[in-house]
């Protein structure tokens, strides 16, 4: 789990930026459904995780460059962390808040894209992927 929020960081702080240069209002609009859907699924007691999987290949798709595209596609939802680890692991309210955090960092992006600001964009995604990888570490799913 950890190596692949490494590869992330790497891939999807680049992928923000360029989407907030380059995205579409289509780009937006279907990022904006992710995140309502992210925010019913969490208000629902659900995961989140298809919703939380189609605003970051949304984002993918807002860089105009098919390989950012691909690679999220290929990879799957196997780059959404909690979709491989025991949801029984923690307890509703943990899972709840958790997913509230997650987000709340999913608005940061989105605002930044939205706003064609790339450096804010880049920023956000990083410390989305970065508070990921450091709740992984701490809880000891490698």
């Amino acid at each position: 789990v950890v190596a692949m929020l490494e590869l992330r960081i790497g891939v999807e702080t680049e992928a923000a930026g360029l989407a907030a240069q380059r995205r579409t209002s289509a780009n937006l609009e279907t990022m904006r459904q992710a995140l309502n859907a992210f925010t019913q699924a969490v208000e629902l007691g659900s995961d989140a995780v298809g919703a939380d999987f189609r605003f970051h290949l949304e984002i993918a798709r807002a860089t105009q460059n098919a390989h950012f595209e691909s690679l999220v596609q290929t990879l799957g939802t196997a780059i959404i962390p909690r979709a491989r680890l025991d949801p029984s692991a923690a307890s509703a309210d943990e899972r709840q808040a958790y997913l509230r955090r997650v987000n709340a960092e999913h608005g940061s992006i989105l605002d930044a894209i939205a706003n064609r600001d790339s450096e804010a964009a880049r920023a956000a995604m990083r410390t989305h992927l970065a508070n990921s990888r450091e709740r992984r570490r701490r809880a000891g799913q490698l």
